[in-house]
């Protein structure tokens, strides 16, 4: 990894692409330490900070970028989701790459909608943190906010652009890795302030986390191959065709996405309770908690059942998959070409969903193995551990395929 980003370097291009992905990296970062016009940042404690959520998305309660490249999930999620149940959406979204701008200028639009709800969640929540508290005072905050997160928006589509791999991911991966220090410390505390016995668990956790980045690796290079064989056809007066292949099928088709559904689906009363803030919503919230309570835990993982196979329906066609082998005249060995073919994979990309549901609820729950066995808060692992290897991972291999299009003779060698 370290000889391809070395040989990566002397690429002009590429180097310049890596360049502006760290000067992206520098601007998220500043941003999410300025505050707002006419917040205390003093004023305000960490308990508002720290959830998976807010890790992920990266924003400080009270700054600029407090909402983050938050708003823009949310939306793109919506977006995919109104895209398979709206006729007219799904019509414009295959209509190539005119349709693909304009539900990208949708969501734009669902991102600020987003932004001026969460905005103001935010804005109610940290009123106590305002100087001098007034209507105008919190509009500008309010605006400060939701202008930060389109600019956050933005820095993501200019990094698809003119940096390598997907801007937003690259900028979730970037948040993530900016609470790497905290949860060093806290593992560090924690083995400081309970002697030898302290340290044995920190030791334990270091090798839970080391398995999980073995697991997590292992599960995103994982694939079922279904194997399809095309018959030879008479081309002027040569045979051609005939050779074997295959279809790769993802153990999880859905990957990182049903885990990102999931936490904002549980995070979305923690919203409303920003605004609206009733004794028994916030029992909600606390039951809700991930890391906090036993039945947030478990209802993360039904939602990661539900969203793999929900997802995993609508972005991937069996029947699709099936009338293209057919019109190639390929069929899968022992399966007639048609329904049953169709059948056939359709039960596969089950089984390996299901299996990719199991592996990727295990890897959601170290957070919370940590923190209701060990109590201990470290802030990364499990997700944030599977989102960080999988953006390194594209990353690099789009290096090398960069590479080798320009037929780069050290790394071809």
């Amino acid at each position: 990894m370290l000889t391809t980003l070395k040989n990566a370097w002397k690429i002009k291009e590429i180097r310049n692409r890596l360049l502006y992905m760290l000067l992206v990296l520098v601007i998220v970062r500043v941003g999410t330490h300025l505050p707002v016009p006419g917040v205390d940042l003093s004023k305000l404690g960490d308990s508002a900070n720290g959830t998976l959520y807010n890790l992920i998305t990266g924003g400080n309660y009270g700054t600029v970028f407090a909402m983050g490249i938050g708003p823009y999930i949310n939306a793109s999620i919506i977006m995919q989701l109104l895209t398979v149940a709206i006729p007219r959406l799904e019509q414009i979204n295959k209509e190539g790459e005119e349709g693909r701008k304009k539900i990208a200028q949708i969501t734009r639009f669902v991102t600020v909608a987003l932004a001026l709800l969460q905005g103001c969640g935010q804005v109610f929540t940290i009123r106590a943190a305002f100087n001098n508290p007034n209507f105008f005072v919190y509009a500008v905050a309010l605006l400060s906010m939701i202008t930060g997160t389109v600019f956050v928006m933005w820095l993501g589509e200019q990094l698809n652009e003119f940096g390598i791999g997907n801007g937003s991911s690259f900028i979730i991966a970037a948040n993530i890795l900016s609470g790497l220090s905290s949860g060093a410390y806290n593992l560090y505390l924690q083995g400081e302030g309970s002697g030898a016995m302290g340290w044995v668990k920190v030791g334990v956790m270091l090798l839970i986390l080391l398995a999980d980045m073995v697991f997590v690796i292992i599960v995103q290079d994982g694939e079922r191959r279904i194997p399809v064989q095309y018959s030879k056809k008479m081309v002027g007066r040569r045979y051609i065709g005939g050779q074997s292949s295959y279809i790769p099928i993802k153990v999880n088709i859905a990957g990182v996405m049903a885990i990102i559904f999931a936490i904002s689906l549980l995070q979305f009363p923690q919203t409303i309770y920003q605004l609206w803030q009733p004794q028994w919503l916030g029992k909600v919230v606390n039951v809700l908690s991930v890391t906090r309570h036993p039945v947030g835990a478990i209802l993360y993982v039904v939602l990661i059942f539900c969203f793999t196979f929900f997802y995993t329906s609508f972005a991937f066609n069996p029947i699709e998959v099936a009338e293209n082998i057919k019109k190639s005249g390929g069929f899968v060995p022992g399966i007639r070409p048609g329904k049953p073919t169709s059948d056939y994979i359709q039960t596969v990309v089950d089984r390996v969903s299901l299996i990719g549901a199991c592996a990727y609820s295990i890897i959601a729950l170290v957070p919370s193995l940590f923190s209701l066995v060990f109590g201990v808060n470290i802030g990364f692992g499990g997700t944030t551990l599977l989102i960080v290897t999988g953006v390194a991972l594209e990353i690099f291999k789009q290096m090398e395929s960069q590479m080798v299009m320009r037929h780069y003779k050290g790394f071809l060698s």
